[in-house]
């Protein structure tokens, strides 16, 4: 088939940017074609001046919309066209629905003195003779299991492969296509194992469904292995909590267990540019926050001492009159990938920006991390004046200038480059960079730049060897952190 045939440009109109992601996902597939094709074809048909005011317009809140256009011939497809589409329809695309907002500016980065050494890196891509994978969005092992990798399919299906670098195909370990709905931001956002899995042959997921009066609802529930670990059964459901989501963006959604053996979830705002509900600040609702539970006990759950509000009656669908007591912190926008640090205990979570700044916390019980009364350690809306008493500043943060949509990762904690233990390294869904700062940084750090990518960073992966992976969304490949040569 010739490229010739595949013209494709894009043009912008003002509409809400929870309906672009409908008309995103055709765009999306359309592109995937297009760079398949380029591969063997080895150019293009784009208007690269109108590729270009995508990037402008989105900062602008503008939406994309397709058309049939002319355009001129690039040599080479030096950026993945779903890597960049998909930064600015997918983590970040709260960031400009709900009215229109000045461009984002790059700005100052944070003060604090940048570490003296910074680890030198690169990535590889590995697993090459696997066929792709169709919008991953997580990577993991199972605990103490190094001889198998699983991958989270937004659609719904969980793959499972072996840790062999000849590896040629993956096998469904779990099937829950039938009932995710995958709109938006939502999908199969999020899977843990037990800590005695198989033992305790127990598997939780966070993902949304179609909702009754709102777009999707959120699900986090436990299945089990009927077949030693082979596999997860999708017919028998234990549903832990839901929480309605308002829109189909900021569903937050990743969940691991802590070294306290307690169940964490990350939830986002529920949605809409600048959280028009205020459930930022909102602690009688699940949105925002970080919810800690015990899930050995009791059923669906028991609230773990130390809770801030663990005197307050359970939140029912994650809505309470009273502070609810599900809640570990509060104050954040999207929490987009979290993970403990196995050798310290201290919760990382990359915080997803609005308009202006993508942000790093460390989490910990009690403390509210400020959205939306501050985006970062910036007053929000940008320019106004607001009351920063009780809230926690980010350990790092970086403006639009690196980046549009952060993805937290992990504090390296592997034998291959020595020089990056103890840093915690993440990313940037739309820009690429691969970031670290060392794992023990106070508030203002400024994070090094370690590389730029091509990668449409939508998660990291830990191996139980402390080696860590990154997961390009757009073109479905898993690639390797390696010491520079």
């Amino acid at each position: 088939m010739s490229i010739k045939s595949n013209l494709i440009d894009i043009s912008v109109a003002y509409v809400d940017c929870i309906d672009m992601m409908g008309r995103y996902v055709d765009i999306f597939a359309k592109f995937r074609q297009i760079v398949s094709i380029c591969r063997s074809e080895r150019q293009v048909r784009v208007s690269r001046s109108h590729f270009w005011d995508i990037v402008t317009v989105k900062y602008h809140g503008f939406i994309l919309d397709e058309r049939r256009l002319g355009g001129i011939v690039m040599n080479r497809l030096r950026y993945s066209m779903p890597m960049l589409v998909a930064a600015f329809a997918l983590a970040a695309c709260g960031g400009s629905s709900g009215g229109s907002a000045a461009p984002p500016s790059g700005g100052p980065p944070p003060s604090g003195d940048p570490p003296a050494t910074t680890p030198a890196i690169t990535t590889e891509q590995v697993f090459t003779q696997l066929p792709t994978f169709n919008q991953p969005t997580a990577l993991l092992q199972a605990p103490g299991d190094s001889t198998r990798w699983f991958v989270l399919e937004k659609g719904g299906v969980v793959r499972v492969f072996a840790n062999d670098a000849n590896v040629m195909s993956s096998s469904v370990f779990l099937d829950l296509s039938g009932v995710v709905n995958s709109a938006g931001e939502g999908g199969l956002l999020g899977m843990a194992f037990h800590p005695s899995f198989p033992a305790t042959p127990e598997v939780f997921v966070s993902y949304t469904r179609t909702g009754a009066g709102t777009p999707l609802v959120s699900y986090v529930s436990r299945l089990y292995s009927m077949d030693g670990g082979l596999t997860a059964d999708p017919a028998v459901e234990d549903i832990i909590l839901t929480l309605a989501q308002e829109q189909t963006n900021h569903n937050g959604g990743d969940l691991h267990f802590g070294p306290d053996g307690n169940l964490y979830i990350g939830f986002g705002d529920s949605g809409g540019g600048g959280d028009p509900r205020d459930y930022g600040q909102n602690t009688s609702i699940l949105h925002g926050s970080m919810v800690r539970v015990h899930v050995d006990g009791n059923t669906p759950y028991e609230i773990p001492v130390g809770n801030p509000f663990a005197g307050s009656a359970i939140c029912t669908q994650g809505v309470g009159a009273a502070p609810c007591p599900e809640i570990y912190a509060w104050g954040l926008r999207n929490p987009w990938r979290f993970s403990f640090d196995w050798a310290t205990g201290k919760l990382w979570v990359g915080d997803v920006g609005q308009n202006d700044w993508e942000e790093i916390d460390v989490i910990e019980a009690g403390l509210n991390y400020g959205w939306n009364v501050r985006e970062g350690a910036h007053c929000y809306p940008a320019g106004s004046s607001c009351d920063a008493t009780g809230l926690t500043d980010p350990v790092t943060e970086y403006g639009r200038g690196l980046g549009v949509s952060v993805t937290g990762g992990y504090v390296y904690r592997g034998s291959a480059i020595p020089d990056l233990v103890g840093w915690y390294v993440f990313g940037d869904f739309g820009s690429g960079r691969v970031f670290a700062i060392p794992e023990d940084s106070v508030a203002g750090t400024v994070a090094e730049v370690l590389l730029d990518t091509n990668i449409s960073i939508v998660a990291f992966g830990e191996a139980v060897s402390g080696e860590l992976y990154l997961i390009d969304y757009g073109v479905g490949t898993i690639h390797e952190v390696q010491a520079a040569p």
